[in-house]
């Protein structure tokens, strides 16, 4: 096929921005009827308007480089119809014995390549730069809104709480912007490539005879009908993909979280010598994992196999077709392979969705994932939870608590402390202490009623194990506040009032601080955080049951000298805790309490 190179670099650039335009109106529109009518299509939109509306965290930026990836595919699609016309022309000036016109045809195919590979590199930058930016933005949107309003804690509660959040944030955000950009350009890619080959095999098929009829133009309706035929068959036998793929993650995630569990609890499972146990339950995890394994290499031996052997077949079907017109002179060794170069253009256009079956079913995994993952925190913010309110006094109204089978622990509940009361709150194991002082935080959701306290930073929880952070003691020493805060002076007193003199030359050493620090050490770095915080009202959960009576009342006379105005409410067993509270509440089971002011 002639080719008048003088105009078609101008009809070239029409051609591309007049599809750019239409495949992003086209893009536009069929995505905004799948969100309204697809359940896979509003887990789409969920994760993606958020970002590429202008009205986003970046504004114009993220459509803006969706566009030029657009459009840049776009143009890569072109250069291939140009490449090759450009072929044609070598193979035909060979034949031909033309010298001329093979030498004007290899320097178009340089100027061709050339631009070729520049394209693709461009093309190659846009693309990581948008997935890099949109998976920051989406790690940071999940991780809000998993943390947002305690949902990271409060989902453990819901009817049907979330497998591996880590693993969701870690591996499924990664993936998902990443999925998306190289599916949807492979996608738009093939069908731009699939509009503009089935021209050139148009033009270049010639009637075929079969069974005593004349079917015109028969390369295009062989390439159609032979790719349709094999995809229709590959989906029905890639199908078990998605839940396959599915089910490996969730195995791999359980695998990885038993795995993280011992080494967390080395210590214990050492005590108790629990080896085999450990090893068994690991074993029966990783059985699992295998099996999904073997299962998917059974099923990808079958997709793989048909599609392997459907390309290879796409290979030889346009020369055996137009072989009989090269033979009678009808068409130019250019015309048979650049027919090839078009069946086979149209036919992996046409193959892109079963050749990427196997890439959708994980994707399909992954959207199912981390919108099960939004969907989860969604369920735990709509939780029933206590009315909190700021107030500088501590005040309970009509406060009730339950388990979640319904059985009541507190009963209507009522209670008033002032700026340095104090309250010891005791009572049998099972009565539910704990409960009481999580519900006062509004970490329980089987509970009602009204609590009026300070809020945010005026309020320090400490348990029984106090948390501390990754990084250097300043930060464990600091949190929940910024370790800047803290001057060094300040820091080494405090750990002196607390009774950790040999820590103070330790402050900024990185370390796993929860197995260099005894439960001991943990909980008098517990006490430290109150004397630096200085909260209006604190919670101690048990927060001396790992040290000696001597030590306990050491550091609640120093709570009690430093803070005189903080609100204290302490849960423990030992009476010796008695002298250092005004008031006690004793839970006496069945939703029965009492309060009684302490005599010292």
């Amino acid at each position: 096929m002639a080719v008048d190179w003088s105009t078609e670099w101008f009809t070239s650039t029409v051609w591309i921005i007049g599809v750019t335009i239409a495949s992003a109106v086209g893009c536009g529109l069929i995505g905004w009827l799948l969100a309204r009518s697809t359940v896979w299509g509003r887990q789409f939109a969920r994760l993606t308007v958020p970002y590429f509306t202008p009205r986003g965290p970046e504004g114009w930026q993220p459509l803006v480089t969706a566009l030029l990836l657009l459009m840049l595919t776009i143009f890569l699609v072109r250069l291939n119809v140009l490449l090759s016309y450009s072929n044609n022309g070598l193979l035909t000036a060979l034949q031909q014995l033309d010298t001329s016109a093979f030498t004007r045809y290899l320097v178009i195919f340089g100027v061709l390549a050339t631009i070729y590979v520049v394209i693709t590199l461009v093309e190659f930058y846009v693309q990581q730069r948008l997935v890099i930016k949109w998976w920051s933005w989406l790690t940071d949107h999940i991780v809000d809104d998993w943390l947002g309003d305690t949902a990271y804690h409060r989902g453990r509660f819901t009817r049907a709480p979330v497998d591996n959040p880590d693993q969701r944030i870690q591996e499924d955000i990664a993936t998902f912007p990443a999925s998306t950009v190289t599916l949807a350009a492979g996608a738009i890619s093939a069908l731009v490539s699939l509009v503009s080959f089935t021209i050139i095999l148009w033009q270049l098929s010639g009637p075929l005879a079969l069974l005593g009829v004349e079917i015109p133009r028969a390369m295009t309706f062989v390439a159609y009908l032979f790719v349709i035929v094999a995809t229709v068959i590959a989906f029905r036998i890639g199908r078990p993909l998605i839940r396959l793929n599915f089910l490996n993650e969730l195995f791999r995630a359980s695998f990885r979280y038993a795995l993280i569990r011992l080494r967390d609890s080395s210590e214990s499972i050492a005590f108790h010598r629990g080896e085999p146990i450990e090893q068994a339950t690991l074993s029966t995890r990783f059985s699992a994992v295998i099996g999904n394994a073997w299962a998917l290499v059974f099923r990808n031996l079958k997709f793989i196999g048909f599609n392997l052997s459907v390309s290879q077949a796409a290979v030889v079907v346009p020369y055996v077709i137009q072989a009989p017109r090269y033979f009678s002179g009808a068409i130019t060794l250019g015309d048979l392979t650049q027919t090839a170069t078009a069946f086979g253009q149209v036919s992996d256009s046409l193959s892109f969705f079963r050749n990427a079956y196997d890439n959708f079913a994980s994707y399909r995994a992954v959207l199912i994932r981390l919108n099960g993952l939004l969907d989860a925190d969604a369920d735990a913010r709509a939780l029933p939870s206590v009315v909190l309110e700021p107030s500088d006094d501590l005040e309970v109204r009509n406060l009730t608590v339950r388990l979640p089978d319904d059985q009541v622990l507190v009963d209507d509940l009522d209670l008033h402390l002032t700026p340095g009361d104090s309250l010891f709150v005791t009572g049998r194991s099972g009565t539910g202490k704990t409960t009481l002082l999580r519900s006062l935080a509004d970490l329980w959701p089987y509970a009602n009623g009204t609590v009026r306290r300070p809020l945010g930073d005026d309020a320090l929880f400490l348990s029984q194990q106090p948390y501390v952070p990754l990084g250097d003691l300043r930060t464990a020493l600091a949190y929940p506040g910024p370790a800047g805060d803290i001057d060094d002076a300040r820091a080494v007193a405090v750990l002196r009032q607390v009774q950790l003199p040999h820590l103070v030359d330790r402050l900024d050493e990185v370390a796993d601080w929860t197995r260099r620090l005894s439960p001991g050490e943990q909980q008098r770095l517990g006490f430290a955080r109150l004397l630096l915080v200085r909260p209006r009202v604190a919670f101690l959960d048990e927060a001396t049951a790992a040290l000696d009576e001597g030590m306990e009342h050491t550091l609640y006379t120093l709570l009690r000298e430093e803070l005189p105005d903080t609100v204290i409410i302490s849960v423990g067993h030992r009476s010796t805790l008695n002298r250092f509270h005004t008031d006690r509440l004793e839970l006496l089971g069945e939703g029965r309490w009492q309060v009684a002011a302490l005599s010292h």
